[in-house]
């Protein structure tokens, strides 16, 4: 069988429920596709060859005596390099932390470890996960499979890279403005941002504790949601996780769109897009309403005012982080992530708290006004495709950022997928918005649109 690294999660774990493919071949071919690529992709900072062919091994060894556990068991997974993996390092691509080794596995790693997935790396990011191009990091950008030259969005733009590349079969990324979603949308893969509280990040490095978010980047709307039932679930070490009960993820994903009420919003998210992606993203809302969906513009309470109140919080929250880094290792930032600090350095106490309390209101009145309206919300994930590595960073950011980080200050599931390429064959991505702890309609709306369409299937011309 040849192109293996190019399986989804889920044709995968069929072929090694059944013994027709090993762990140990498998993971072999994403070494054989990772060594081919790095590190001219440079998505990785941590490549574990030793311990993941050790962990294939068990895994087929297991399967082999009809101990097969999950979808996941024997399929390589990497994790973006903010999640600890006991007695491996975890740098969050900064100096700072280069060699700092975890002495624990992060709670995403033990869920992925107890489903039997294998740990093949960890990924580069934007320093410390504070930018939405990826492209400042201690190791250098991560690269664009679709052109080298452009970002691959972030934070999480290793994670978005290689899971694009067929470096990997799935990876883990974390969302606080759009870092899951934004490489999703810029790599032409699936992404999902889960509600807020929905997965644990204990073990992970923080950078804002009111709006970090953990979930999964893969290559099809269904293995976002075979990773996120093995990461979802209450886990008493993290205050923030709740004990929501967690749904079959796929029980429902075939059911369609039919009767789904789907709203466009009437102000902000259709702003200032460009002419591509806003073309790509009115084409596949079509798509959706030929399926059966009720397409249908709503109002949304106070959007104007959200990047603010998150801003009031997150860049104080990210700056207490750093604080004692500030104080004695300054220079050790790259220019943007230490202009970022030092502007959360300059909120107010008053500040904070209104930001808190504004998320407080824009909650309710979109849990009243909005989703008693409609089930999903669509929008671009991103107003403009991936701009040039070499150009400004902070210019791009808010382009990247502006349609997602008002979801996270909601703290909404929301997913990208991909809806389409530029002319320059530059991915552009759809994003669909669900209600609070409904990441299975959020995944049921993308399912069938990526099955009515082939945007997911187009491979990057490396």
């Amino acid at each position: 069988m040849t192109d293996l690294h190019w399986l989804t999660i889920s044709a995968a774990a069929a072929l090694i429920e059944r013994r027709e493919l090993s762990p140990v071949e498998l993971t072999e071919a994403c070494l054989a596709r990772i060594e081919a690529l790095e590190p001219r992709l440079n998505a990785f900072i941590t490549v574990l060859a030793d311990e993941a062919r050790a962990e294939a091994r068990t895994a087929a060894d297991e399967i082999t005596r009809g101990e097969y556990r999950d979808p996941l068991h024997g399929v390589p997974i990497a994790l973006k390099d903010i999640f600890d993996v006991a007695g491996v390092r975890t740098t969050a691509a900064s100096s700072i932390l280069a060699d700092n080794v975890a002495e624990a596995d992060s709670d995403a790693a033990e869920r992925l470890r107890a489903a039997g997935a294998i740990i093949i790396g960890k990924l580069n990011l934007h320093e410390f996960a504070f930018g939405a191009t990826g492209r400042d990091s201690h190791f250098g950008p991560a690269r664009n499979p679709w052109d080298t030259e452009v970002v691959t969005g972030g934070s999480s733009s290793g994670s978005g890279a290689a899971v694009a590349s067929g470096e990997c079969l799935g990876a883990l990324g974390t969302d606080t403005g759009g870092s899951i979603r934004i490489p999703a949308s810029l790599c032409g893969i699936a992404g999902i941002k889960p509600t807020f509280g929905r997965v644990s990040r204990r073990g992970v490095v923080p950078l804002s504790w009111s709006l970090d978010h953990v979930g999964p980047l893969a290559r099809s709307v269904e293995d976002c949601a075979i990773l996120l039932q093995a990461l979802a679930g209450h886990d008493p070490g993290d205050q923030s996780s709740d004990d929501m009960p967690v749904p079959d993820y796929r029980a429902n994903l075939r059911d369609g769109v039919r009767g789904l009420r789907i709203g466009l919003p009437e102000t902000f998210f259709s702003e200032q897009l460009d002419p591509e992606v806003e073309a790509a993203v009115k084409k596949a809302i079509g798509v959706l309403e030929e399926l059966g969906a009720q397409v249908m513009p709503v109002a949304l309470p106070h959007i104007v005012a959200a990047p603010a109140a998150l801003s009031a919080f997150m860049l104080p929250e990210a700056t207490a982080y750093h604080q004692r880094w500030l104080n004695e290792r300054a220079d050790e930032y790259s220019d943007s992530v230490r202009y970022r600090l030092e502007i959360g350095a300059t909120y107010s106490a008053v500040q904070y708290v209104q930001g808190q309390r504004f998320r407080e209101m824009i909650v309710r009145d979109w849990r009243d006004e909005v989703f008693s309206k409609v089930d999903l919300l669509a929008t671009a994930a991103t107003q403009i495709p991936a701009a040039r590595i070499d150009g400004s960073d902070l210019s791009v950011t808010w382009s990247l950022i502006r349609l997602t980080n008002p979801i996270n200050l909601l703290g909404l599931p929301a997913i990208s997928v991909p809806c389409g390429f530029t002319g320059n064959n530059l991915p552009i991505g759809l994003q669909l918005v669900g209600r609070w702890w409904d990441e299975a309609t959020v995944f049921r709306a993308a399912h069938a649109y990526e099955q009515a369409t082939d945007w997911h299937t187009r491979r990057p011309p490396l």
